[in-house]
């Protein structure tokens, strides 16, 4: 486990250094925020289908305030939309019976 963590560090800080950040003042006021991420995490796949015929629509906001609009991005998809379907379903169609008696 710890060999494993020893390996994976450096490759993780490696990865986060190429995370682009910006200036808080270079964030319009009227940028998209997290209420408007929510929604367009939650509709996703309908701007998704019709990002594929129509050059005018895309699924993410650019620009938007950046952390909380993706928060609220994630939270739509996950959450609210696609994410949130519980498409498993378990059948039982055949039950084991595991106790086995002992015999002396």
């Amino acid at each position: 486990m710890m060999k494993r963590l020893a390996t994976l560090t450096p490759i993780l800080a490696l990865l986060s250094a190429c995370a682009a950040q910006q200036a808080p003042s270079t964030v319009d006021p009227q940028a998209p925020g997290f209420l408007l991420g929510l929604w367009h995490g939650f509709i996703f796949p309908v701007a998704w289908v019709a990002s594929l015929v129509m050059n005018k629509v895309a699924v993410y906001a650019v620009p938007n305030n950046g952390g909380w609009y993706d928060f609220g991005y994630f939270l739509g998809i996950v959450v609210f939309g696609v994410g949130a379907r519980k498409s498993r379903i378990i059948y039982k169609d055949r039950l084991i019976n595991i106790r086995a008696r002992r015999l002396n």
